[in-house]
């Protein structure tokens, strides 16, 4: 039986390297750690693999409060509690009170599934090794109910991070990496495309000529992202933006119309007004 293989899709550019760390992970059965800036397409990146190997998804997003127990199940005692309190016929049964968590539910697919744990990065610092087990051994055991899950198929793992804290070698070490470098002017250009193909070219070119300007001012404490800028460009045809309104010469511009689908928080507003006012004078 081959190797079911990701080439991208008509929803999502996917680069030669992305689709390439894909189907390495896919073919060691190890889990994909996918790093890169917020915004660039780790998250999508797991339904398009899904919707292309034809892979029921299932995802499990992280909170800072997420803890890993969580995602294999939970033990409901309170209802149960309750439930002896009221003379529920259920709490004979412990299993009504063991709720399943998204690795189980991916363990117990009937086909091989996608399993998406995103940001990572966001739990404690243990929630990455408490989980090593489970992912290497595709197994974990309920006390409650004392029986050994076992995952039917091994699921096609893609664990997303922000790098918003270092993950420990331990984990590291069973992953297969790849960091999504933020697209250049041709690939964002490609990816415009496909959200946008009617787009007029002019307005295009001007979008992102004044979207690379506003990501490479110094000293931003939040570069504009992908989604920011299809965001951006969905705005701009709504509203009728002519192109002459984005070029860097414009006078009556002093930051991009529109701009709060780009800039997100006044001090990079600030900055940016700045920059500008200084390089008008030093015209």
């Amino acid at each position: 039986m081959s190797t079911p293989r990701f080439s991208g899709t008509d929803r999502y550019i996917a680069t030669d390297d992305l689709t390439l760390a894909v189907n390495a992970a896919i073919t060691l059965e190890r889990p994909l750690l996918i790093k890169g800036e917020p915004g660039t397409g780790k998250t999508q990146l797991a339904e398009e693999v899904a919707r292309t190997l034809s892979c029921p998804l299932f995802e499990w997003h992280i909170k800072s409060t997420s803890k890993a127990q969580q995602g294999l199940y939970e033990y409901d005692a309170v209802s149960r509690l309750r439930d002896s309190q009221l003379g529920d016929p259920r709490v004979h049964d412990i299993r009504n009170y063991v709720v399943r968590g998204k690795l189980w539910e991916a363990f117990d697919s009937d086909v091989r599934p996608v399993l998406l744990i995103d940001e990572i990065d966001k739990a404690d610092i243990e929630f990455p090794n408490d989980l090593l087990r489970e992912l290497d051994r595709m197994e974990f055991y309920v006390y409650e109910t004392r029986e050994l899950v076992r995952a039917r198929h091994r699921p096609i793992i893609l664990i997303t991070s922000n790098n918003e804290k270092e993950l420990p070698d331990a984990f590291l070490r069973r992953c297969f990496f790849h960091y999504i470098r933020f697209p250049d002017e041709a690939a964002l250009r490609r990816i415009v495309e496909v959200h946008y193909p009617r787009l007029k070219q002019e307005l295009l070119a001007e979008a992102l000529a004044a979207f690379f300007r506003l990501r490479e001012t110094p000293g931003l404490k939040k570069k504009p992202s992908t989604s920011e800028f299809l965001d951006w460009i969905k705005l701009l045809v709504a509203e009728d933006v002519p192109p002459e309104a984005l070029r860097a010469e414009d006078p009556k511009q002093a930051i991009p119309p529109l701009y709060g689908a780009l800039l997100k928080n006044e001090q990079d507003v600030h900055l940016f007004e700045q920059l500008v006012f200084l390089h008008r004078r030093a015209r």
